[in-house]
């Protein structure tokens, strides 16, 4: 690739991921303004990969305009990192997700899920008091059990409904329980259940008990988790790709700016 060319793609390339990351800046003070506690933990973060995106930009960029090999070989030693970074996240992602699928129940066209299906890296995080209590107060202002209710009118429309893996488990008991449900939030807790799993006694009926408290809730945010993970990791595999056209790229910057500082040999 010739020295014009390659210095050229590499300005504005990192131009441009100069704006992404102060569009990650601005979207991380944000969410630090926000008052909702589950997004403000991702405050710190987002701001992080802002920054650290737009101090490889402004590297690059630079090192690029001024055909600076010192630069660029900063700006790739970095680059380099940040590929070595993704490569080992998105491996450990899927080793940590290639497991549980669910559990089909007769009558219902959702699945249940079960902690004890899940990665031990799962567990840990899950069966944290501190962390759990984080996330269920996350669960609880969420309202997708509330609106449960407001989607579905009749106890038809509930029992045909496809839940997701947290309503599946925080806003219900356990199928194996046998609480009649007398609509989609509400169940017949006189039913003596006909399961000895500890779930059926940790369900209330409660807005703000519901089975918040239950090992099938953990399952379900588990298995949430689980999805958003694979969705990063094919997407850390697109961004992998890309990258590594990058560093290509830059490899050709530099050394075309070593060539040009170091100037025509007779």
């Amino acid at each position: 690739m010739g020295m014009g060319t390659s210095t050229f793609v590499i300005r504005w390339i990192n131009f441009l991921t100069m704006l992404l990351a102060i569009a990650v800046i601005i979207f991380g003070v944000w969410m630090s303004t926000h008052h909702d506690s589950c997004r403000r933990t991702l405050t710190l973060p987002v701001l992080g990969l802002g920054a650290f995106i737009f101090v490889i930009s402004i590297i690059g960029f630079l090192g690029a305009l001024k055909r600076n090999s010192k630069l660029l070989w900063i700006y790739l030693i970095l680059l380099c990192i940040i590929l070595v970074a993704i490569l080992v996240f998105t491996v450990l992602a899927f080793i940590i997700t290639n497991n549980a699928s669910g559990h089909n129940v007769a009558g219902l066209r959702y699945k249940e899920y079960q902690l004890k299906d899940y990665s031990p890296w799962f567990l840990q995080r899950l069966n944290n008091t501190h962390n759990w209590k984080r996330l269920k107060s996350c669960l609880v202002k969420s309202e997708d059990c509330i609106n449960l209710s407001k989607r579905y009118k009749t106890l038809k429309q509930y029992k045909s409904a496809k839940l997701t893996p947290i309503e599946a488990g925080c806003c219900r008991p356990p199928s194996e329980c046998g609480y009649p449900a007398v609509n989609a939030s509400y169940y017949d807790l006189s039913f003596h259940p006909i399961s000895s799993n500890k779930d059926c006694q940790r369900y209330k009926n409660s807005r703000a008990v519901k089975c918040y408290n239950c090992d099938s809730c953990k399952a379900g945010v588990a298995q949430y988790m689980k999805t958003e993970w694979r969705v990063v990791a094919i997407f850390n595999l697109v961004l992998f790709v890309v990258l590594s056209i990058i560093y290509f790229v830059g490899c050709c910057a530099r050394r075309n700016a070593a060539r040009s500082r170091s100037g025509p040999k007779f």
